[in-house]
Formats: C-alpha cells, sequence, structure tokens
C-alpha cells in the first residue's frame, strides 16, 4: 500500500494531510476545550452588572474599546495581566472588539473608581485631558431597563446553566429577590458618586443607566473572580 502512494503524488498528499490533521485534532482540541472552560472561582455577572452591559452595547462602547489583552509585554505592561479565554466563558456576546481608539478596558475595574468613571463619563476632558470621547451626559436622565437585565440573566441560568444562586455565588432567584439585590449593588454605586441628580433619582427608587454602566466596568478584571 505504502509504495503504491509513493508512486501516486497525489493521493500521498491527500492521505498525508489526513493523517496530519486527525493527529492536530487529537493534540489540540483536548487543551482548546480545557482552556474554554469557566477559569477557577469566575463568577456571572449580577442583574445590575447585566444591566450595565447592555447600556455599554447599546451606546457602541464596544467599537471604541477593546477587552482582549494579547500576550505581549507591552500590553501587559500598560492593561495588566492578557485575557483568559476561560475569563469569557459567561460572556454572551463576548465583546473582544478589534479596534482601539480607547485603551483596552478587560481590567479596568482593577484600576479605576466609581467616582472616576462617574467624572469621565460626564465629561472625559475633566480626568483624561486632551480625550476625543464624547460625554456621556445622558446616561445620567435614563433609567436602567431592570426587567431586560433579570430576563437576560434568567435566560443564562436556564439555558447555558451559568452558575447563578449557588453556594457563595451570585444570588439571582426570583424577580423580586434579584431586585432587591439590584437595588442593594446599585445603592453602593451611588453612595461613591458625586452626581446629585443620580443621587437624587435613587432616593425616589430610579436607578440611573450611569450606575448600571458603572457597575458593570467595575466589574471587569479580578472582581469577578473568587478569591
Amino acid at each position: 500500500m505504502f509504495s503504491w502512494l509513493e508512486k501516486n503524488p497525489f493521493f500521498f498528499t491527500i492521505a498525508f494531510l489526513l493523517v496530519f490533521s486527525v493527529a492536530g485534532i487529537v493534540e489540540v482540541l483536548p487543551d482548546f476545550t480545557k482552556s474554554a472552560r469557566p477559569i477557577e472561582g469566575l463568577r456571572p455577572y449580577s442583574v445590575l452588572e447585566t444591566a450595565g452591559k447592555q447600556v455599554y452595547i447599546k451606546e457602541g462602547c464596544y467599537a471604541c474599546h477593546s477587552q482582549l489583552i494579547r500576550p505581549f509585554q507591552a500590553e501587559v505592561d500598560r492593561y495588566g495581566a492578557y485575557s483568559l479565554s476561560g475569563e469569557y466563558a459567561y460572556d454572551r456576546p463576548f465583546l473582544w472588539g478589534s479596534k482601539r481608539t480607547g485603551p483596552d478596558l478587560h481590567r479596568v475595574g482593577d484600576s479605576r473608581s466609581t467616582d472616576w468613571h462617574s467624572n469621565h463619563m460626564w465629561n472625559p476632558e475633566s480626568v483624561v485631558p486632551g480625550s476625543i470621547m464624547p460625554a456621556y451626559k445622558h446616561l445620567y436622565k435614563k433609567n436602567t431597563d431592570f426587567e431586560t437585565a433579570y430576563a437576560e440573566a434568567f435566560t443564562q441560568k436556564q439555558v447555558f446553566n451559568v452558575p447563578y444562586d449557588v453556594e457563595d455565588g451570585i444570588k439571582l432567584g426570583n424577580i423580586d429577590e434579584a431586585r432587591k439585590t439590584y437595588i442593594q449593588e446599585a445603592a453602593q454605586i451611588v453612595e461613591d458618586m458625586k452626581n446629585a441628580e443620580v443621587k437624587a433619582a435613587f432616593e425616589k427608587g430610579e436607578v440611573q443607566e450611569i450606575v448600571a454602566l458603572i457597575a458593570y466596568l467595575n466589574s471587569l478584571g479580578q472582581g469577578r473572580i473568587a478569591k
């Protein structure tokens, strides 16, 4: 058989490619599957963070900011530890992005505070002189969509088996329980903000989009990995 293949280069090439492909799959696929699993300690997004992610998508933030730190020294020095595939296990959709008009945000929660984000979104140049990013003052006036965020988190749990309501994890519960937790988390964000309009709205039981967005940005980084 081998002598026949040696005399027929075309079929020899086909046989070689077939064997090479099978060997590659056997070697690569198990490691790929393992690396795609959630990293140890990774938690899903809370309902408030989910609402913030929805604001992030709606405002097109991914068009100017990536969330993928490549394993190069220059990137690690600037943005923090390089990204691991298992960190995106609960991201649907993932927001890697493809352009960096602004900095990568995958570790932004490790280096920026709520107050910094609040000032930045209101007037970017107040904290980043020369910034070309537009102001997002409308986020300080519009309420978040709690129901849609809860539905998204509930779908993640039911359809994709994202581990909500596990011991020492993120509690989802029913919609009333989730709303209570949502308000409690929002209160922590509002407390660290100075914007009087946002605080007044929260006193009336309203959670503005900027609060949810900041909660989401704060979650990007080591904050989603249990110690």
